[in-house]
């Protein structure tokens, strides 16, 4: 199960915290798409506690579109690196 709090301050920041599975994305994904264009997201990964294949391709997605990935854990930092590095290889 993954919450999800929300707060601004000048930037939106979800705090998430759990395990992020694929129904939690698609949550996660609507939240995202209905803040206003005009100011920047961050996801907190502070106290995300398991993260699969689903999950690491959302994250990757969402850093590509501009969304900073704040308190990212190093093992889910590491996956998305070699994600892109596979992709990128031919």
């Amino acid at each position: 199960m993954l919450k999800i709090r929300r707060s601004a301050n000048g930037q939106v920041v979800f705090a998430l915290s759990g395990r992020m599975a694929q129904d939690d994305m698609t949550e996660l994904e609507a939240l995202i798409s209905s803040e206003a264009n005009d100011r920047p997201l961050v996801l907190d990964l502070k106290d995300v506690t398991l993260v699969g294949r689903d999950a690491i391709t959302f994250l990757e997605r969402c850093e590509a579109d501009g969304i900073t990935l704040k308190n990212c854990p190093a093992y889910v930092r590491e996956w998305i690196a070699r994600q892109r590095r596979g992709r990128l290889e031919p």
